[in-house]
């Protein structure tokens, strides 16, 4: 059962069609992240479901109630939708306090003191702010100040919370605490997520589903394990985490990078489709990639760089490269030396793939 549903949505600006056919449904208490280049529609979607731009073609409904519908010519504007939003800037009013900041949309929709006193309480207390509801924004930390935008979106009781980047301008250590609190606060309240983000750790750790968006058209959503480890097509493999692409030649029964031999037992077995086309694409991720003594493909090891816990090593094979990541246990080749690799798990694409057009 879908709360958030977006039926053939389209938008354009101009000549550029920047959302093309979009299809997607949202469960209560889901969470669904949107991911993809800049430019290749994800914001707008989102501000097309919070009433911010009108749609070009299809119809948005939240439950029973038609929010947008290029059909029937309707239009309900944002500050009628109900939906908790909270952007990349944290937007609090630095002359008011924290309570107040909560406090100002609800008095906007005229509610009793009473009720807003309730509800920004509440908010408070599910953000871990009531100690510093007298306190000025200013006083806080950027952590600080994202829990005041995620209070007070909390504080219209929300069934659906519209997130766009809103953990991007704060540091490392701070954009991981955020991510899990309110993976948590939705945990606790139980309501639907819309998440625009570029971060795709933060999506991975957030999500039910991840969308996955090129150039305004939907590449795939499925759940961050599907999409990482079942992409839908090269272009999302090459998106989600790190990649490398190797062509590969078929001839006389055998596979060729460049003129070195690739074993049949190096790699899974490609496409019978591709084999008699003659060529095509190896995709594999950095960390499915292992070292042999013996046999495997054979490479030189041009860089190893320590990345902390885990080696980077650039591998030439022919010429071209391939990435292996291994943890700093486990022993690798040096710059300059020769070495073997077998892949734990590998992708096979045409070689001109419609995904990378």
């Amino acid at each position: 059962m879908s709360y958030l549903k977006l039926d053939a949505i389209d938008k354009r600006f101009g000549n550029v069609a920047a959302v093309s056919g979009l299809n997607l449904e949202v469960a209560p208490g889901e969470c669904v992240a949107m991911l993809g280049p800049s430019g290749c529609g994800k914001t707008t979607t989102l501000r097309m479901v919070a009433g911010f731009e009108d749609i070009d073609g299809g119809e948005i409904r939240a439950g029973d109630r038609v929010l947008s519908s290029k059909a029937k010519n309707y239009y309900l504007p944002p500050e009628k939708r109900d939906f908790g939003m909270v952007f990349q800037a944290f937007a609090v009013w630095p002359h008011l306090s924290v309570f107040e900041n909560i406090a100002f949309p609800l008095r906007i929709r005229k509610l009793p003191a009473d009720e807003i006193r309730r509800r920004v309480d509440e908010a408070l207390r599910h953000t871990n702010l009531t100690a510093l509801a007298d306190s000025r924004p200013d006083d806080l930390s950027g952590g600080g100040k994202q829990r005041i935008a995620l209070a007070r979106a909390l504080a219209i009781r929300p069934k659906v919370m519209l997130l766009d980047e809103p953990l991007s301008s704060l540091d490392p250590h701070f954009r991981e605490e955020m991510r899990f609190e309110i993976k948590d606060i939705q945990r606790r309240l139980g309501f639907s997520i819309l998440y625009v983000t570029h971060d795709q750790s933060e999506a991975m750790a957030l999500s039910d589903r991840i969308l996955v968006m090129k150039q305004g058209v939907v590449q795939q959503i499925g759940s961050p394990r599907d999409v990482y480890y079942r992409p839908a097509n090269r272009f999302v493999f090459s998106f989600i985490g790190l990649s490398s692409f190797l062509r590969v030649r078929f001839t006389g029964g055998r596979m060729q990078v460049d003129d070195l031999a690739l074993p049949f037992d190096a790699v899974d077995e490609a496409p019978a489709e591709l084999v008699g086309v003659g060529e095509g694409v190896l995709a594999v991720r950095p960390s499915d990639v292992d070292f042999v003594d013996e046999g495997g493909l054979r490479g030189t090891v041009r860089r190893r760089s320590s990345l902390g816990e885990i080696v980077d090593y650039q591998i030439a094979v022919g010429s071209q490269t391939l990435r292996v990541q291994k943890t700093r246990h486990e022993p690798g080749p040096q710059v300059g030396e020769t070495c073997g690799v077998r892949f734990a798990m590998s992708n096979w694409y045409p070689l001109t793939d419609a995904s990378e057009g």
